[in-house]
């Protein structure tokens, strides 16, 4: 045999799952590609080439009742699964086409093989560079040469892209078949939900007809643009340089909305299209992308869950005992009542305890106490308590309220407008602003960060709480963040400041979900003589991992370790600032300890660190969460690579345009501009 074309397609895309199934003029993609290919005068012989996932069942069933061979080998090697299915057959030279190209150009491809010919060269493609749509690429090469790719191409992309080897070496010799106009920006690959949009719509126009020239799809896109306004604003092979997380997030992004359950986890946040997105496991202080690149976390380390760093072997093991055990049942777990008597031991003030499972839903649990046991509605807050409607109703007045706390932005659309008029912003140690807020407006609960960015100043705490005490007002503290991180326990206890309420969240069970609302029994009893129940507030799995999580805090003193920790990076921060000409200023608890440029340019130097600190293997941005697994000789590595960072951002301050450095777009810093 003298030439074969291989197709390659499998069902698991990830932008695009199935879509070689998908149907088109009432069959599926894969079968109107290959009618189209099997036109090529040139070919001798069709081979799909897909992988041993069970997915692709459906996909190999279809193509042999069509009469074709298929072949099945690696999911991830796809040069190898590309070589191994040319071995069986063994031809003297190979034409790859892709599966997402249902408007393959048979004549087209008859050129490329015959320039590939009558030149004599080890490789021809119209993609050097390209002029034709995308999804008209057409590669040729000769066995051996691609025998020669597959026994030594060693980049991950090489393997994974097949051809990338090929185009980039030397060794081979290599001819382009160019058109005469550039059309390479016109999209007619299918790797989205637009681009089948498009492809459908030229079928249906030519319909019945399924052997129309890509000359003759040109002629309906200068007669008729519209058909092809459905995936206009997607660029020629997108996908190629996107890893797999960043595909599954484009996807993730038209299914949930926002693309996420989290805020603080979009990628827009980080380095917007770059970012890896998604995770394939996490150990100490590690985290591995979907494409098995490891990372080293010096950035927010789950959102400050995970204190003792991912997956510890102890908190794990013991998680795991639960799960063989059993995590729900009709009775209740013990742990609970445990957990519970542990923190009290830890707070001798607090008397009762009730426990949820996240951040927001602890917070509404203790407004709600809060609020029964004061018979008043109205509340003082100081910083960020949460998304629920009691919180977020202080931007009802004015959608600024909150703004100073945590993240500008947040739009209190849904939020009923009868809550208006009960919850009231104040500013961290502007005591005078408190006292305002309590003889107009009748407060019953006071609500506060003990400190996020700085500490209390001029006895402000201890005025809050002879406040408090003196109008028979609920005083609570939100030691989400905050609780365990320099204490063992809340971070009041350092200012000896003890409130009615306290809630702990994130490190209590390093990374599992428990949440914790403790308080005096006075207060806590009002929690009767109202309705807070959950289902799986009752599961097993937070409270063990929260008490084995207590356990190894107590005997590694963690707060002490993630604290000095912390307090050398900044002081290290500074030092790079400073010679480098650079003005920062710090914020954040030393264990969570962050920093910001003085300059206009601040959010892009903050992208360009992340930029180019991920090409370094790193998970790195303006903030670190300090946990156990950050060792010295990690540190250590961190700042060898920040080094150059900052001085690529003194040349910025210096007249170079940072522009010119960063490859996507700037990350985000409010809430409203990811909507």
């Amino acid at each position: 045999m003298k030439v074969l074309a291989i197709l390659q397609a499998r069902m698991g895309s990830v932008r695009f799952p199935n879509k070689v199934m998908h149907s088109l003029q009432g069959v599926p993609m894969i079968e109107l590609l290959l009618l189209r290919l099997s036109m090529a005068r040139t070919i001798d012989k069709i081979v799909l080439a897909t992988s041993s996932d069970p997915r692709n069942q459906p996909l190999v069933d279809h193509v042999h009742s069509l009469g074709y061979e298929t072949y099945r080998g690696s999911e991830t090697d796809v040069l190898d699964r590309f070589y191994q299915a040319a071995k069986v057959q063994q031809p003297e030279s190979i034409v790859r086409i892709t599966g997402d190209c249902p408007l393959i150009d048979a004549e087209l491809v008859d050129t490329v093989v015959r320039a590939y010919q009558e030149h004599a060269v080890d490789y021809a493609a119209n993609i050097l560079p390209p002029t034709f749509p995308d999804g008209l690429d057409c590669e040729v090469f000769s066995f051996k040469a691609l025998e020669i790719a597959a026994k030594s191409a060693t980049k991950p992309a090489h393997r994974e892209h097949v051809t990338p080897f090929l185009r980039e070496s030397d060794q081979f010799t290599k001819f382009n078949v160019a058109g005469k106009i550039d059309y390479s920006h016109k999209r007619w690959t299918v790797d989205e939900k637009e681009d089948l949009k498009v492809v459908s719509a030229i079928f249906d126009h030519f319909s019945p007809r399924v052997d129309f020239g890509w000359r003759e799809v040109m002629k309906l896109n200068d007669e008729n643009p519209s058909v092809f306004a459905a995936n206009s604003h997607l660029g020629r092979n997108q996908g190629a340089d996107m890893g797999i997380g960043q595909k599954l997030w484009k996807r993730a992004k038209k299914v949930i909305p926002g693309g996420n359950m989290l805020l603080s986890k979009r990628s827009e946040m980080f380095l917007p299209d770059l970012w890896p997105s998604y995770f394939s496991k996490a150990k100490g202080c590690k985290v591995w992308d979907l494409d098995g690149r490891e990372y080293i976390d010096m950035s927010i380390m789950g959102v400050g869950t995970n204190v003792l760093g991912y997956g510890h072997p102890e908190v794990d093991e013991a998680v795991i005992e639960t799960v063989h055990a059993g995590n729900m049942a009709t009775l209740n777990c013990p742990e609970e009542v445990y957990l519970a008597e542990r923190l009290i031991e830890l707070h001798p003030w607090a008397d009762m305890v009730r426990f949820a499972r996240s951040g927001g839903e602890a917070n509404a649990i203790a407004i709600r106490i809060a609020r029964a046991s004061a018979g008043r509605d109205n509340v003082a807050i100081c910083g960020y308590h949460g998304w629920h409607d009691w919180y977020l109703s202080a931007n009802l007045a004015d959608d600024a309220n909150l703004d100073g706390h945590l993240l500008p932005g947040l739009e209190p659309r849904g939020v009923p407008r009868n809550l208006k008029g009960t919850v009231f912003p104040f500013a961290y140690n502007r005591f005078d602003e408190l006292e305002t807020l309590v003889s107009l407006h009748n407060i019953g609960v006071i609500k506060m960060e003990v400190s996020r960015n700085f500490g209390p100043e001029d006895g402000f705490l201890e005025k809050v709480r002879e406040l408090a005490t003196k109008k028979n007002i609920v005083l609570i503290f939100d030691e989400c963040t905050s609780g365990f991180r320099e204490t063992f326990g809340g971070l009041h206890k350092k200012y000896g400041v003890e409130p009615d309420i306290a809630i702990f969240g994130k490190a209590l069970g390093n990374g599992y979900a428990i949440t914790a609302v403790i308080g005096r029994e006075a207060v806590m009893e009002a929690a009767q003589g109202t309705f807070i129940s959950s289902t799986f507030w009752t599961e097993r799995i937070g409270p063990t991992a929260a008490l084995k999580t207590l356990e190894i805090m107590e005997r590694e003193r963690s707060w002490e370790v993630v604290t000095a920790i912390g307090l050398s990076i900044r002081k290290r921060w500074q030092a790079l600032a400073e010679s480098c000409g650079l003005t920062i200023f710090h914020w954040g608890l030393p264990a969570l300890t962050g920093f910001s440029f003085q300059s206009p340019n601040a959010l892009k130097y903050k992208t360009l660190i992340t930029q180019e600190m991920l090409a370094q293997g790193f998970l790195a941005s303006n903030s670190v969460y300090a946990s156990l697994a950050h060792t010295a000789e990690i540190v250590e590595q961190y700042f060898e690579k920040l080094l150059p960072v900052f001085h690529l951002i003194q040349e910025c301050e210096n007249g170079r345009n940072v522009d010119d450095l960063l490859k996507g777009q700037i990350c985000h810093s409010t809430f409203a501009r990811l909507n």
